[in-house]
C-alpha cells in the first residue's frame, strides 16, 4: 500500500523556518502560496528499530535533471494523490519523485549526516535552516516539497498557528522498508523531497534524504524491499543492531565486493543527439569495472517510458561496449533518463540527462565525470 494519507507535491515560497529542538525528529517550514499557509516538516533524523538514527543525505546545489522542466510549468500550491491512485497515475503526472526508477541523483554520493551535533553549521537541522535562511522572504525563489499530505484540519498549525492546519511532511525516501513498521506506507512514484529555486542566481537545489532502514531496491509493484538477487525481503532480513546482511541493499550503501551487484557496469556515455535527420544512430556506452567478463544475456537498457531494449554479447573485463539504441527504446532530445538491468531485472546503475546537455548534434554526454 502507498503512503496513507496520499501524495502531494507542494509549490509555494518560503517564509520562515523552526529549526528542530535537540531530540526532536523534524525542521518546520512555513510557506505560502496564493491562498494558503502550509508546514513542512522535514525529518532530521529516524525512530527506527535497530537501525541508526543518522540520516542518509545528498545535497546537490546545482541540480540538473529533467523533472526541473515540469516543475517550472507547475503552478502555486498544491497537488494532490489521493490514497486510491495508482502508481502509473503518480508516474504519468510526470512531477513525481522516486530515488530508484528516475535516476534523480547518483546515491553514492549520499552520506550519513548527523541530526544534531555541538558546534554551528555541521549537522543536519542547520543545514536545511541554511537553505530556509537563505530563500525567506524572496518573493521570486520558491520550494517543492515532495511528501505525504495532511489537508484543511480544522485546528491552529501546531508550530506556525495558521488556521487551517494544511503541510506535507514524509520528505524522505518512502519504499523499501525493511522493519516492518512501515512496510504498509512502501509504494513506487512516491519519494519525499525537496527542490528549491534560488532566483537571485538562477539556480536549483535538490536535497534528498533516506533512512538506514531502507532498502535500495524495491519491487516494481509495490515498493517493498528486494534483495540484489532480486528475491523478496521481509523485515528480519538487516541483522538486528549491526550491519545488513549481505545482498539486502538495506540501511545505506553496501558495496561489499562479490554481494552487491550496483555499479558493476556502468553507463558512461551517451549519443543522444547524432547528426543528421531522425531515425538517428543514437548509442549508449557501458563500461565493466570487474575482473570478470560480463555476459549481457537477459539485460536490458530502458527509456525514461520504461521501454526496454534487450541487451547481448558481452562486455570484457575492465571494458567497454557502445551499444546501438533500438525501439521500443527511445533518447529524447528534450531530457531523459537510461537505466540497465541484470538478468533479475534488479537496477545495476541509472543516469539523467537534460534538454541542455542533449541540444547540440554529435556531441557525445560523459556521465560521472
Amino acid at each position: 500500500m502507498p503512503l496513507q494519507k496520499g501524495y502531494a507535491v507542494l509549490k509555494g515560497h518560503v517564509i520562515s523556518g523552526v529549526p528542530a529542538k535537540p531530540g526532536k525528529d523534524h525542521y518546520s517550514v512555513h510557506v505560502v502560496d496564493d491562498e494558503k499557509d502550509y508546514r513542512i516538516a522535514i525529518n532530521v533524523r529516524s525512530n527506527a528499530k535497530n537501525f541508526g538514527k543518522d540520516l542518509w543525505f545528498f545535497l546537490d546545489e546545482n541540480y540538473q535533471h529533467p523533472i526541473i522542466t515540469a516543475l517550472k510549468a507547475l503552478p502555486l500550491g498544491r497537488k494532490i494523490f489521493q490514497p486510491n491512485a495508482t502508481a502509473a497515475e503518480r508516474k504519468d503526472f510526470g512531477i513525481t519523485l522516486d530515488f530508484i526508477r528516475m535516476n534523480l541523483f547518483d546515491r553514492t554520493k549520499m552520506k550519513i549526516f548527523p541530526g544534531y551535533l555541538e558546534g554551528a553549521h555541521n549537522d543536519l537541522n542547520e543545514r536545511i535552516d541554511d537553505l530556509i535562511t537563505d530563500l525567506a522572504g524572496d518573493e521570486e525563489s520558491l520550494v517543492y516539497a515532495f511528501g505525504e499530505p495532511w489537508i484543511d484540519e480544522p485546528i491552529k498549525d501546531k508550530v506556525f498557528g495558521f488556521r487551517p492546519g494544511n503541510g506535507v511532511h514524509d520528505i524522505h525516501m518512502n519504499q523499501g522498508d525493511l522493519t516492518g513498521d512501515h512496510a504498509h506506507e512502501d509504494g513506487v512514484y512516491q519519494d519525499g523531497g525537496l527542490i528549491f529555486y534560488y532566483a537571485p542566481e538562477n539556480r536549483y537545489i535538490a536535497y534528498f534524504t533516506k533512512f538506514q532502514s531502507q532498502s535500495w531496491h524495491t519491487d516494481d509493484l509495490t515498493g517493498h524491499a528486494i534483495s540484489g538477487e532480486g528475491d523478496n525481503l521481509g523485515p528480519g532480513s538487516g541483522q538486528s543492531g549491526g550491519p545488513i546482511a549481505h545482498g539486502t541493499h538495506g540501511g545505506g550503501n553496501p558495496m561489499t565486493p562479490g554481494h552487491d551487484p550496483d555499479f558493476q557496469v556502468r553507463i558512461i556515455a551517451a549519443m543522444v543527439n547524432p547528426v543528421g535527420p531522425a531515425p538517428e544512430a543514437e548509442t549508449v556506452t557501458l563500461l565493466n569495472t570487474t575482473t570478470q567478463v560480463v555476459d549481457l544475456t537477459g539485460w536490458f537498457l530502458a527509456d525514461k517510458q520504461k521501454n526496454k531494449m534487450p541487451l547481448s554479447g558481452s562486455i570484457p573485463k575492465g571494458g567497454t561496449l557502445q551499444v546501438s539504441v533500438e525501439m521500443p527504446m527511445q533518447l529524447s532530445n528534450s531530457g531523459g533518463i537510461i537505466t540497465l538491468l541484470n538478468n533479475r531485472g534488479v537496477k545495476i546503475h541509472g543516469v539523467s540527462y537534460t534538454a541542455q546537455q542533449a541540444h547540440t548534434e554529435g556531441v557525445t554526454i560523459v556521465f560521472g565525470a
